[in-house]
């Protein structure tokens, strides 16, 4: 029986020593999570017996459990890094289509721009609007458009803020009469396949008894007004009312011509020099993927070389009950199980899942000096463990040269 005592020891400490190696071998493994073995006496009791009627014969190891403790965060300055401050896992859908967890957030774009562990698993999250919204609770593989520009869009609102020199004279009475280019300014708009049509806006003073108008013109010389301007006596805007609508003709017989409203809304007349303090537009021509950036709550901010900023999505995370009861899979990833319970998905930052760090990896959260002192400690277990083996012999040896 004690021969078995001490085989049972051999294997215990040898089963921990492989735990500990594999700790120390994965010291420098991103999101890596260490393990330590767990002991559970063997005892061996008669029927019926009670008390301390049982006899210990040996131990075994009875689990190998995990430790999901925080590693530390350190900075890569790779916009595709990330890391968890916090609880959760990444959610991963693996090659062959099951879903896998991870804390290793060294993610990589293939060539149909999805996002991508080392190991090929896709990356999951919400889908989301362009305010950077979730538009669905169901997780996707998040894609970024990186084989092909984003499309052209079309001009269809235009928002002009300026001042109009109250000093100035009727341009039709000055002497000499005032050039309609003294007050102008242009900006370029798109088209539905995105190219760029310029438009010029010309402002010219006329009489008029009750109030202050200029005219609105979209030429240097001739023509008729879009649409003229009037002021009341502050310098506020009066007319148009609503904001008026331009058609903008297109050089191409394909494209249709642009149909877009003006804002003028914060147009004033003031004493002071004439000046535009904002002229913008909403179209914009096709654009190529130059940069990324992932928030803290996973939202993934994409920008073109338009200069157009648009969202790819948010990642999500998912937290279990029971973490302990994860398997691991290898390539740095666990799968749920029965003990581990069905993954509460959420956004990171929400409930008990943590916030996101891009630009950093988690490091192991193995502790090397601690591991090299329980190294030392089950090496020594084991040479116990077999000196009561060698004991053992040595009184069946005494035994059997009896004479």
């Amino acid at each position: 029986m004690s021969f078995q005592t001490g085989l049972s020891g051999l294997n215990a400490s040898s089963r921990s020593l492989d735990v500990i190696g594999n700790n120390i071998a994965n010291a420098n493994t991103t999101g890596m999570k260490s393990s330590r073995a767990e002991f559970g006496n063997l005892v061996a009791s008669a029927m019926g017996a009670s008390g301390s009627a049982g006899a210990g014969i040996g131990v075994a190891v009875d689990a190998i459990a995990q430790q999901f403790t925080q590693g530390n965060i350190s900075t890569t300055g790779n916009s595709m890094d990330v890391a968890i401050k916090g609880g959760g896992f990444f959610q991963l859908t693996q090659p062959d289509g099951t879903l896998a967890y991870t804390r290793d957030g060294s993610f990589k774009l293939d060539k149909d721009g999805y996002i991508k562990t080392n190991s090929g698993a896709n990356l999951m999250g919400f889908p989301t609007d362009k305010a950077g919204k979730a538009t669905s609770a169901t997780i996707q593989k998040l894609q970024l458009p990186t084989n092909a520009p984003i499309a052209a869009s079309a001009t269809t609102s235009i928002t002009a803020e300026f001042n109009l020199d109250a000093r100035a004279p009727v341009a039709a009475t000055a002497v000499p009469p005032t050039p309609r280019t003294t007050y102008g300014t242009a900006l370029s708009v798109y088209d539905t396949q995105g190219a760029a049509i310029p438009v010029n806006l010309y402002f010219q003073r006329v009489a008029s008894t009750t109030t202050d108008n200029w005219d609105v013109y979209d030429v240097a010389t001739g023509g008729a007004p879009l649409f003229q301007l009037q002021f009341d006596k502050n310098g506020k805007l009066t007319s148009p009312a609503v904001p008026p609508t331009l058609t903008i003709a297109t050089p191409s017989a394909v494209t249709p011509d642009i149909t877009a409203t003006l804002d003028i809304s914060k147009v004033t007349q003031f004493g002071n020099d004439f000046a535009v303090s904002n002229l913008t537009q909403n179209g914009y021509a096709s654009g190529e993927l130059t940069s990324l950036s992932i928030g803290e709550n996973g939202v993934i901010t994409t920008r073109y070389s338009n200069g157009q900023t648009q969202y790819g999505g948010q990642i999500s995370l998912a937290e279990f009950r029971n973490v302990q009861g994860l398997t691991p899979l290898g390539g740095n990833a666990w799968a749920a199980t029965f003990d581990s319970g069905l993954p509460v998905q959420g956004a990171p930052g929400s409930g008990k899942l943590g916030a996101l760090r891009a630009g950093a990896l988690e490091d192991s959260n193995v502790d090397l000096t601690s591991e090299l002192v329980n190294m030392m400690t089950a090496q020594r277990a084991y040479q116990a463990n077999a000196q009561t083996i060698k004991t053992q012999d040595q009184v069946m040896s005494t035994l059997v040269n009896l004479r």
